[in-house]
């Protein structure tokens, strides 16, 4: 390395087995997962490490998570790639409609539309994303979610249809 070239930068993560979790699908509702998951009783997914998410709340029907922005979640523009702030929305939403089901129900996102409504840098602060169920049937749930910046800007609106189903 010369003088002139700067230090890579680099990041390690680890994760636990996603089957442990899984395998509460059937003993344990949505909500008591995810309230486990915060507890620490259960280890948080994968997911949550590769990006980095932080604080996961969750009551019935509507969950929050929080993430930093770092360089690592930049595009080539310099600013947070759009499958990060999707992935926030996605689980923000998802997760919501976890929080509402039975023990021995399961969910899958059908679709996501997702609107980025200003750019996020690490200088937008603490990203804080709120989904929340707005219908819940027996097949299928709409859900939306809002990121804002520490500003309480909206960045990027969501809405998530999910498919609703019984897990062995």
């Amino acid at each position: 390395m010369t003088q002139t070239q700067e230090p890579v930068r680099s990041r390690t993560f680890s994760w636990s087995d996603p089957a442990e979790n899984a395998a509460q699908l059937g003993r344990r509702s949505g909500l008591e997962l995810l309230r486990a998951m915060t507890a620490g009783e259960l280890a948080a997914p994968p997911v949550m490490h590769l990006l980095d998410m932080s604080r996961l709340t969750a009551d019935e029907g509507r969950v929050v998570v929080e993430l930093v922005p770092q360089e690592f979640h930049y595009n080539p523009l310099g600013s947070v790639h759009g499958g990060v702030i999707s992935t926030l929305l996605d689980t923000a939403a998802g997760c919501a409609v976890h929080s509402t089901l039975p023990a021995g129900m399961g969910y899958t996102s059908l679709d996501l539309n997702v609107k980025f409504l200003r750019p996020v840098t690490v200088d937008s602060g603490t990203l804080r994303c709120e989904g929340t169920v707005l219908q819940r049937g027996r097949r299928t749930a709409l859900a939306e979610a809002r990121l804002t910046d520490t500003g309480g800007r909206l960045v990027a609106h969501a809405t998530s249809s999910c498919l609703l189903f019984p897990v062995p």
